[in-house]
């Protein structure tokens, strides 16, 4: 039997096929979420053994993906830090190695006037900075949409790629490292509810850069939080960043329930991390304690790294394998189809193979201001390499302490309490020569 279709309404049908067409490629590629936590240590999470810390919600989200108890980020200071994790470099690639370039100023820091002469000095790391693609900009080549939200230390959201966003950069009105953006979370999430619901109308895979000011101080978590957690607590601080770490958590929930209810849990790859970690100071309220935050121990630069995509990424968690946070944009690129950029030395996770593969992986620590764009070695405190069950800490130009060289096997002693360096010579030698050959931090 032959239809006898008219041409009209055979146009009308050959269009709404290509529409559809068109529709079902784009709910093919996968939207993207970061979760990025701010000054949290590896070990305060429930999934990872806190006794008292409860965070029932990045517990699943770690349960329903694949999750690394030995990431590490590439420094222990938050703006290098979330400049590799946008980037897929190293500090030392990307240019951005402190928070603030070091200059002298009569007024106290952080007031306006400090501000604009900051902003100033600023542009020439932040021009060194955009000559590196950002994963917005990456994706937006394949028709993503973007959102930033929560820590931003790259000016105005449009300087990072992103479509759309919260953090405008004018040092005028504080904007040094996030300005409105650091509300989200704190004050709702509905600036990125908003973003997903257009997103969603028009059709549009996202990304979404959620970076909220949590558990980061000041440590003012709501009153029924604080309570929870005062009888628990040696100190009130200690309680109080507790109770942050909480209602970090209790924000993922928020997002992650966003995803479920408009359908997108099946083809939205979530990926979980923190920028630098913490230990907080039990007697000084909303301060870390030495050997965390600004420091290479452990304390420092280890956190979780989860990766969830239900049907694309099988479930586990990954107590053996090293991963760093420069791994993020090499695996989401290869998420949506797209080959890293030759200078990421990142791998895609998801390849078991390339991770059997790896032997080590690199962090380095920075003076928290920076003095020269082109040399970042003048304030390179230390460089780290974490080889099996081996850490190496190597002193830099710019380290304050004595210069001696640590190793500790990380597993048996995680805290950092025994320097086997005298003990282990062959080991330390090693080391160093791989850390030489990777990045000599000497300006050779």
């Amino acid at each position: 039997m032959q239809l006898n279709i008219q041409p009209a309404l055979l146009l009308t049908l050959q269009l709404s096929f290509l529409l559809s067409f068109t529709v079902f490629a784009q709910s093919e590629k996968p939207n993207i979420i970061y979760i990025l936590s701010d000054d949290q240590s590896w070990t305060d999470y429930g999934f990872m053994g806190h006794p008292h810390i409860e965070t029932p919600n990045i517990d699943q989200l770690a349960a329903d993906g694949l999750t690394f108890t030995r990431g590490y980020v590439t420094a222990p200071l938050c703006s290098p830090s979330l400049a590799s994790i946008i980037t897929g470099l190293y500090p030392y690639q990307h240019g951005i190695t402190g928070n603030d370039p070091e200059f002298t100023f009569e007024k106290p820091r952080y007031q306006t006037d400090w501000q604009e002469a900051r902003s100033r000095l600023y542009k020439d790391y932040l021009d060194e900075f955009q000559k590196h693609p950002t994963v917005p900009q990456l994706l937006q080549k394949l028709g993503y949409v973007s959102f930033q939200s929560g820590k931003w230390w790259g000016g105005h959201w449009k300087e990072g790629g992103f479509t759309d966003g919260m953090t405008h950069g004018d040092p005028t009105r504080g904007g040094r490292h996030g300005d409105e953006g650091l509300k989200i979370g704190r004050e709702g999430m509905e600036p990125i509810f908003d973003f997903m619901d257009k997103a969603i109308a028009d059709n549009d895979p996202f990304f979404v850069w959620y970076a909220p000011f949590l558990p980061h101080s000041p440590h003012t978590p709501p009153d029924s939080l604080l309570n929870k957690y005062l009888s628990k607590a040696p100190t009130k601080a200690v309680a109080a960043y507790w109770a942050m770490c909480e209602w970090l958590d209790i924000t993922v929930g928020q997002l992650l329930d966003k995803v479920e209810q408009e359908g997108l849990t099946e083809n939205t790859l979530v990926v979980f991390v923190t920028d630098n970690g913490w230990i907080q100071d039990p007697e000084r309220p909303n301060r870390y304690a030495p050997g965390s935050k600004q420091d290479p121990q452990d304390m420092g630069i280890r956190t979780p790294i989860i990766y969830k995509w239900p049907g694309k990424i099988t479930p586990r968690m990954e107590t053996e394998y090293l991963t760093s946070s420069i791994d993020m944009v090499p695996t989401t690129l290869a998420a949506v189809g797209m080959d890293p950029l030759p200078e990421m030395q990142g791998i895609n996770v998801i390849d078991r193979k390339a991770l059997a593969r790896r032997k080590r992986i690199y962090s380095m620590d920075f003076s928290h201001d920076m003095v020269a764009v082109d040399q970042p070695e003048k304030t390179l405190e230390s460089r780290m390499i974490i080889s099996g069950t081996w850490k190496l800490i190597a002193p830099g130009p710019a380290n304050p302490n004595t210069g001696e060289i640590q190793l500790y096997d990380i597993l048996q002693d995680p805290m950092e309490q025994q320097n086997l360096a005298e003990a282990n010579p062959k080991v330390v030698k090693q080391l160093l020569a791989s850390l030489d050959g990777w990045w000599p931090g000497d300006g050779r």
